[in-house]
């Protein structure tokens, strides 16, 4: 089995920590939530910590965590906003494949229900639609394998990561 990580990016409600946990345990490899390394780090909810400091603070947070984390040999569900920071995304790209879990607007939309309490690091007033328009194409741009995250169960989107990394010779 590959030391190798896998690296979760997508959209908030594409189900980066519910895959991961999955994929972790089918990969046999352990899993991370880079949002909990955050709360864990200051102490507070991500909620809290933007309302506090903003969302450009909790940005430069994750930036931070994401560069300097222990975060190998793991399935590595990051927050939604990891995407704002190339040397984040590079330094990501090193472990290991970036898998974007790709969802359409309107899930996003029907799975998100706790916008103004979920701790999106995004400009106030910012709306689901917006967040979605600003960050797409980042995932796009650093993703290494795409696979649609509204398409079936949990377990069949875990198979459809799992398939296309045995295509890559990723796994």
């Amino acid at each position: 089995m590959s030391e190798s990580s896998v690296i979760l990016i997508g959209m908030p409600g594409a189900g980066k920590s519910t895959t991961g946990v999955l994929l972790a345990k089918r990969l046999a490899k352990a899993f991370i939530d880079t949002d909990i390394l955050i709360q864990q780090q200051v102490d507070m909810t991500l909620q809290d910590y933007l309302n506090q400091h903003g969302y450009m603070a909790l940005r430069e947070l994750e930036a931070d965590v994401l560069t300097s984390a222990s975060l190998e040999n793991a399935v590595v569900a990051t927050g939604g906003s990891a995407v704002y920071s190339d040397s984040a995304m590079r330094r990501l790209a090193t472990l290991g494949p970036r898998v974007f879990l790709d969802l359409k607007l309107s899930s996003m939309q029907a799975r998100i229900h706790n916008q103004a309490t979920r701790g999106l690091a995004s400009q106030p007033g910012a709306t689901l639609e917006t967040i979605f328009a600003e960050r797409l194409p980042l995932y796009r741009q650093y993703a290494d394998i795409t696979v649609a995250a509204d398409s079936g169960t949990a377990e069949e989107v875990v198979q459809a990561i799992v398939d296309r990394l045995s295509a890559g010779g990723s796994v």
